[in-house]
């Protein structure tokens, strides 16, 4: 009995994901020729039709989804066997896939980066910045191994654990009244034009929270991309806005018009966390990461 190979599955699962051959051989890095002929070899090893070849493209027969939902699974466990084999030699050693959010990600790696290389040399990371729901998307499809993220942040099938807590303080435009507070509340920002970050980036939501802002008042219409546009913006008179400590301290604001302040109260905005895939046999090596990333905060 003949088998389909891993590498005719990873075709099959193409060809769904792109929606047709020439797409799918362009992903996979092969000819066009190449994979219809894989295809149709395993359609012929199973003996049903497994895709309908269309003018516009490709689409699944109904043994197609059946089959490219168990391909998925077996080259899933086949990833996870390498994994766990590669962990059980040696811990941290050969790729490793690290994600992190764009208000971590820039602040944070640096130091993490120069503390992972020396305690293990063998390692190779791979980094991709994004925004968490798009993050703990990758780890549920077993594209990253590990993410760090601003915490709390509900998502199923996905673990975590805290590394530390990250502080808020006020940035406003140079001599603006709230800097002169000696007990500055956050509802003391209720009366003011509050700049965030555009919406899909946790730290705008972890701002509304904390400060029980409402998600539409006067400066919700100016909103930044990244923390040094929102500096800029703030530099510029637009408003002012919340700025994490973590960022504050990797030098955000430096050399920008802007003046600093501490709450009264210290406002602890968000936790940062590390996250990976419910039952990953990298898990392990996640957290050893998050040791490390601890001792950057």
């Amino acid at each position: 009995m003949h088998l389909p190979t891993l590498r005719q599955l990873e075709f099959l699962c193409a060809v769904a994901d792109n929606g047709s051959f020439s797409k799918a051989a362009e992903a996979c890095h092969v000819t066009q020729p190449t994979l219809s002929a894989a295809i149709k070899e395993v359609e012929g090893q199973l003996g049903v039709q497994l895709i309908e070849r269309e003018a516009r493209g490709a689409s699944l027969t109904q043994a197609g989804e059946a089959a490219v939902e168990r391909a998925r699974s077996i080259l899933s466990d086949t990833a996870d066997l390498v994994s766990a084999a590669q962990q059980a030699g040696a811990p941290l050693t050969g790729a490793f896939r690290l994600g992190a959010i764009p208000t971590i990600a820039p602040f944070l790696l640096p130091k993490t980066l120069k503390a992972l290389r020396a305690a293990h040399p063998s390692l190779k990371l791979y980094l991709r910045e994004d925004q968490t729901d798009r993050l703990l998307e990758a780890l549920r499809a077993r594209k990253l191994d590990a993410a760090l993220i601003a915490l709390p942040w509900e998502a199923s099938g996905v673990e975590t654990m805290d590394l530390g807590e990250d502080e808020f303080l006020l940035v406003a435009p140079t001599g603006h009244d709230l800097t002169d507070r000696t007990d500055l509340k956050s509802t003391d920002l209720l009366d003011e034009d509050v700049l965030l970050l555009e919406d899909g980036h946790c730290l705008r939501d972890h701002a509304l929270s904390i400060c029980r802002l409402p998600s539409k008042r006067g400066g919700a219409d100016v909103t930044a991309t990244s923390l040094p546009t929102l500096v800029h913006m703030v530099a510029g008179g637009l408003g002012v806005s919340l700025l994490p400590k973590l960022a504050i301290d990797a030098g955000v604001t430096s050399g920008a018009d802007v003046d600093l302040k501490a709450f009264e109260t210290p406002l602890i905005g968000r936790r940062i966390g590390i996250a990976w895939r419910t039952g990953s046999p990298r898990a392990s090596e996640a957290k050893m990461i998050g040791e490390i990333v601890r001792g950057a905060i």
